[in-house]
């Protein structure tokens, strides 16, 4: 089944295999997704393609800098004839897969709203806390921070998301297979491959998978040599890193472990599973330092240093 929802992001996305699969593990991982790219490059209809995949109850936010946290939780509003009642209407986050489109076009405090939403699967308005749907996985897109009229999502939003995905530009390869197979740029139709039970069957499998002792010891020692005021740091995240890796780092490198373990058809997850999930779930979890803005050194940089740097098994 996994399989097939692959096959048919692959067709949405055209030669972006590494995007998709990192998507797809996500979802059977059961966390959030923030994908970066210039705009343009499909990462609104790869979200899109997604829902209509799973047949989840779909809703898109575009946002915007006038957009207001009541806008995406809901709010009250005043209701009825003879006797007028304050009634609760639903923000567009009361739905199975959100697509937070250009979520750093909106005001931090429109952000802070998705907080509760991604955490807790809740929202809460005037003291009342209401469950949101199950599942429940918000999608965001980001252009590059250097584009005019851009915020910086907070740390502890970033942290909330599994993976952030950077979207890579296509070549004229892919861009001569678009112009030819597409009239105006529309993605091929496509049938559900998934539904609500299948869906939850496969995140079952993904909780059956074993995590080994050595694995969770080698992601346990990956995060904390993330951290600069640790003795396991190496010496580029001692000048380049500010701030490391939170605790949920190391939740997420479990989670995506096993949904890729599952992927792979394995029973048990590897350090490779480990090694291939680090670059998306750290790269937005470390906070660099300004040396690395004056170097040119950017956390996926950081990463691959230290994975490097960090041996899968102790050195004895």
């Amino acid at each position: 089944m996994a399989s097939r929802l692959k096959a048919g992001l692959n067709q949405v996305m055209l030669d972006q295999e590494m995007v998709v699969e990192q998507v797809v593990t996500a979802v059977l991982a059961r966390g959030h997704v923030l994908l970066e790219g210039l705009p343009g490059l499909g990462k609104t209809e790869l979200c899109k393609a997604l829902a209509r995949l799973l047949a989840l109850p779909f809703r898109r936010i575009q946002f915007t800098p006038d957009l207001l946290p009541g806008d995406i939780t809901g709010t009250y509003v005043l209701e009825g004839e003879a006797r007028r009642d304050f009634v609760f209407r639903e923000g567009p986050l009361f739905a199975s897969l959100v697509l937070a489109d250009e979520i750093n076009r909106s005001s931090p405090k429109t952000q802070s709203a998705l907080l509760e939403a991604m955490q807790e699967r809740s929202v809460t308005v005037l003291g009342q806390t209401r469950p949101l749907p199950d599942p429940f996985f918000v999608l965001a897109t980001q252009n590059p921070i250097e584009l005019e009229g851009t915020y910086p999502l907070p740390e502890a939003q970033l942290d909330r998301f599994l993976f952030r995905i950077l979207v890579p530009p296509v070549g004229a390869k892919t861009l001569r297979t678009l112009l030819t197979t597409r009239v105006r740029g529309a993605p091929p139709a496509q049938e559900p491959v998934l539904d609500a039970e299948g869906l939850s069957r496969l995140f079952a499998a993904v909780d059956r998978v074993h995590l080994p002792g050595p694995v969770a010891d080698f992601i346990g020692r990956l995060v904390e040599a993330s951290d600069p005021r640790q003795p396991s740091a190496p010496e580029p995240v001692r000048r380049f890193v500010r701030f490391g890796a939170s605790p949920r780092a190391a939740l997420a490198l479990a989670a995506a472990g096993r949904a890729r373990a599952l992927l792979e058809g394995r029973p048990n997850v590897g350090f490779d599973d480990v090694v291939a999930a680090a670059p998306a779930a750290l790269n937005h979890r470390l906070v660099l330092a300004y040396e690395a803005s004056l170097e040119k050194v950017s956390a996926p940089d950081v990463v691959r240093e230290l994975l490097k740097a960090t041996p899968e098994v102790p050195r004895g």
